[in-house]
């Protein structure tokens, strides 16, 4: 079966936006309660962290999930009422709760109140981080360092690689992937209150990386085909470079998912959200460099009068009527 992208790409292009436009206002919401569009971690706010696990070996200690509430008067009785609550696990055995930094004697006494109250911990399964104001603002600066270098290069390496019209829309599916992943992630939470860290982006990072990779691949077989194939229009070249690409690109993408989604149900807390971030960005990738990378070169060509073969169809049309001429005639 062949896969006509351009015959459909205002559906394509409409899902894209149907899904963008919810992110973006998942992270105006988020920016109204939150200030920031993400709802911010540990390692961008700064503070302590104590996530924490009932020890279900111990007759009796699991039979009742943890009350917020009970972990919130815990809270209130040592001056530490306006913090983040989560409850985590499918048995609500565990919570995590972040606090304003503190020491050494402040973070084993508020343990060792909520031992009281919750029963026996796993210590093999709680940990308790700190990080200070500084170190966050740090880590958040350097995060968009890397990621604006990281656009930078591969601007760069597409405008030399390939036609600058072929590093413009290959950019313009990187921010696709990017705004798709980050308004999700907006979106949970919102609605599920999870927190973005330094893994986040990392995992954005990887995106931008897998991303490119795809669309290279595809724009490699574009530009072959416009030179092997200049009697095809351009929208006939890049359908049948996506195509010809499409089993690769969903082998590649479900080779790298399955790890994925072990991570994700097995990995722990700590690497379940960057699993999800690389699954979800990864997702997004594929159908950019498919749906919209593509179509959006098809589409600034034909605008641009280059309906056939990547050439001007004026220059194609004479040139194809001076081959049908007699020598006489010329």
């Amino acid at each position: 079966m062949k896969l006509n992208v351009n015959k459909q790409r205002g559906l394509w292009w409409s899902l894209s936006g149907a899904v963008i436009l919810a992110g973006v206002i998942a992270m105006a919401l988020s920016w109204n309660e939150f200030k920031a569009p993400l709802r911010p971690g540990l390692d961008f706010l700064g503070g302590t962290r104590l996530q924490l696990e009932r020890d279900c070996r111990q007759p009796g200690n699991c039979d009742l999930p943890i009350d917020v509430a009970d972990i919130r008067q815990v809270l209130q009785e040592k001056n530490l009422g306006a913090n983040n609550i989560q409850i985590l696990g499918k048995e609500k055995q565990a919570v995590a709760i972040r606090t304003p930094p503190l020491d050494e004697a402040s973070r084993n006494d508020l343990k060792d109140a909520l031992t009281k109250k919750l029963g026996k911990l796993d210590a093999n399964k709680s940990q308790i981080d700190t990080v200070g104001p500084t170190l966050g603002r740090q880590l958040f600066t350097s995060g968009l360092l890397a990621l604006l270098l990281s656009f930078l290069g591969i601007v760069v390496y597409l405008t030399f690689r390939f036609q600058l019209d072929f590093a413009l829309f290959a950019v313009v599916a990187l921010f696709h992937d990017l705004l798709v992943t980050v308004g999700v992630f907006s979106i949970l939470g919102l609605t599920q209150g999870v927190e973005v860290d330094s893994l986040f982006i990392v995992g954005l990072l990887t995106i931008i990386g897998f991303s490119v990779n795809d669309t290279v691949v595809i724009y490699d077989r574009v530009r072959e085909n416009l030179k092997l194939t200049p009697h095809l229009s351009v929208a006939e070249t890049v359908d049948n470079a996506v195509n010809q690409t499409l089993g690769r690109s969903i082998n590649t993408s479900l080779t790298t998912a399955l790890p994925l989604v072990g991570i994700f149900a097995f990995g722990g807390e700590t690497l379940r959200y960057f699993a999800l971030t690389l699954m979800v960005g990864f997702v997004a990738g594929v159908y950019s460099s498919v749906f919209i990378a593509s179509t959006l070169l098809t589409w600034w060509r034909e605008r641009q009068g280059q309906g056939r073969g990547g050439y001007n169809s004026t220059v194609l049309n004479s040139n194809s009527a001076l081959s049908d001429a007699s020598p006489e005639e010329l």
